[in-house]
């Protein structure tokens, strides 16, 4: 009984306090390092998220597909209806805009709902809860990736000439629009925690964000736009990054610098904001959560 007395009395009770505090910023660097070293954990987390949405299976891979491919097929149809003119490479600009929208939108979406549906994570499991909303643009990113190479299908049948080395510029573009799409998914699952109707709102934003980007319409078709009106069209973030990533895959052109410039600039400000914002109230998701 004694030895038993003793070896209880080793065991100190712990107990933890969740409480309001102060919002501010923990040492960044050693922040973004044991983010670094917890890369893995958003990686099981994102590959979880696709196993539970079934994406891993064929039916739900063919989902990913056909979805952006069937409203491709539908907004080609008004457009060709609006415009009494039937233009077959006008398609695949609809296939390649609203694959590389569709990555931007689901890393949104899917992003604002990451914390608020991880409570019993963030209470039981100790790790930098950035880790989170990074890995539904991850998920968001390889759900993007079957699409490429439907993409090259209607590219070879309906541009069957269209082929330059600029196509490679596109991955400086894309990986603008993934780290925008990280800087957003973080800012809005911070936002979606203190205000629970931002999910709510958001696909609404992002249909009317759809039409003012250049995914119904070419960046060629503004020029004619009083100076004002282009100003206003080019400040959209996406202006640039969709612009750029069309022209450099569909026209064979290297694109403007503005666009260079506007869309690194974009992301770098969105993901910044955005991962700081983050950073700075999630000791409080906890709290606000339980």
């Amino acid at each position: 009984m004694t030895a038993l007395r003793e070896s209880e009395s080793d065991f100190e009770p712990i107990y933890h306090h969740y409480g309001p505090h102060r919002a501010g910023l923990p040492p960044l660097v050693r922040y973004f390092r044991e983010l670094w070293a917890r890369r893995e954990f958003a990686t099981e987390l994102s590959k979880s998220s696709m196993r539970s949405a079934n994406t891993s299976t064929f039916f739900g891979q063919a989902w990913l597909i056909l979805n952006p491919l069937l409203l491709a097929a539908v907004y080609y149809l008004l457009v060709t209806i609006i415009r009494n003119r039937h233009d077959p490479s006008f398609f695949t600009h609809l296939l390649l805009a609203l694959f590389a929208f569709h990555l931007v939108s689901t890393s949104i979406n899917t992003g604002s709902k990451s914390v608020t549906t991880s409570g019993k994570l963030l209470i039981n499991t100790a790790f930098p809860r950035l880790l989170i909303p990074l890995s539904a643009v991850r998920t968001a990113f390889f759900s993007f990736l079957p699409t490429i190479p439907l993409y090259f299908v209607f590219h070879i049948i309906l541009m069957p000439r269209q082929w330059s080395w600029t196509m490679l510029l596109s991955i400086y573009f894309l990986g603008c629009m993934i780290l925008f799409s990280m800087g957003l998914a973080a800012f809005f699952a911070t936002l979606q925690v203190y205000f629970r109707d931002t999910s709510s709102f958001l696909p609404y934003f992002v249909r009317i964000w759809m039409y003012l980007s250049p995914v119904l319409w070419l960046p060629d078709s503004v020029t004619k736009f009083s100076k004002a009106a282009l100003t206003l069209i080019q400040v959209n973030p996406l202006y640039s990054m969709l612009g750029g990533y069309a022209e450099s895959v569909q026209e064979g052109q290297v694109p403007p610098l503005y666009m260079w410039v506007t869309a690194a600039a974009w992301a770098v400000a969105a993901a910044a904001g955005g991962f700081l914002f983050f950073i700075s109230r999630e000791r409080e998701f906890a709290v606000r959560l339980t």
